[in-house]
């Protein structure tokens, strides 16, 4: 009785607000993206490890080839634009560990949050350039040792759209997306490219300690 109230209680930590369904543990989450049958985190499980606050992944360790983690996210349920989201998370890792974005490895390696409209061809053509939406600059962080924590409004202004467009410019855009909402989640890559993937030089750990749509 006590485990299952815990693991409750965790649950209501990672999502409040959100559906039943997706207010759940580590199984609720997915590491990807899977764009037509092809997984684009390689080396990594298809799901995050359970934690008592939450979950965890190990980062593949030493070069492109040993893997990269791109998109760890989740379906949420319903929001609306007034929502706020709060994410709180640690960074473990040796002194001197790097974190190095698979595409731009000249550039620090950011985690920063997106969400996607439901029915996204990845494309970015067309009606699918507003499909995706990820956090406003200001909000990335560089992956770094510690604990962190982001805290971005859904009707902030500055979301920018795969192609670089802002929610500001196409505000319709964006009410579209979270209308018809599918996943909403962390990405891992550069400011230049996000998602587009991240590995360390040395063993190192993210775990998630707070995940809140409010």
């Amino acid at each position: 009785m006590q485990t299952r109230a815990l693991t409750a209680l965790t649950a209501l930590t990672l999502l409040a607000g959100a559906s039943p369904a997706a207010a759940q543990d580590a199984a609720s989450w997915e590491i990807g993206p899977i764009i037509r049958g092809k997984n684009y985190s390689q080396g990594m499980p298809l799901r995050p490890q359970p934690t008592r606050t939450g979950w965890s992944f190990d980062f593949p360790v030493g070069s492109r080839e040993a893997g990269h983690v791109h998109y760890v996210t989740v379906r949420p349920g319903p929001v609306t634009p007034r929502s706020r989201i709060v994410v709180r998370y640690r960074v473990d890792a040796r002194p001197g560990t790097r974190f190095v974005p698979q595409e731009t490895p000249d550039r620090p390696a950011t985690v920063s949050l997106y969400f996607q409209r439901r029915g996204d061809s990845w494309s970015a053509k067309g009606r699918f350039e507003h499909y995706r939406w990820y956090a406003p600059a200001a909000t990335v962080q560089q992956i770094a040792p510690g604990e962190h924590r982001i805290s971005i409004a859904l009707d902030d202004p500055n979301w920018i759209s795969v192609m670089g467009r802002t929610a500001g410019s196409n505000p319709g855009a964006i009410e579209a997306a979270l209308a018809d909402i599918d996943r909403i989640g962390l990405v891992f890559g550069s400011a230049e490219a996000r998602g587009h993937g991240v590995y360390a030089t040395a063993p190192a750990r993210f775990t998630l300690l707070g995940f809140q749509i409010l």
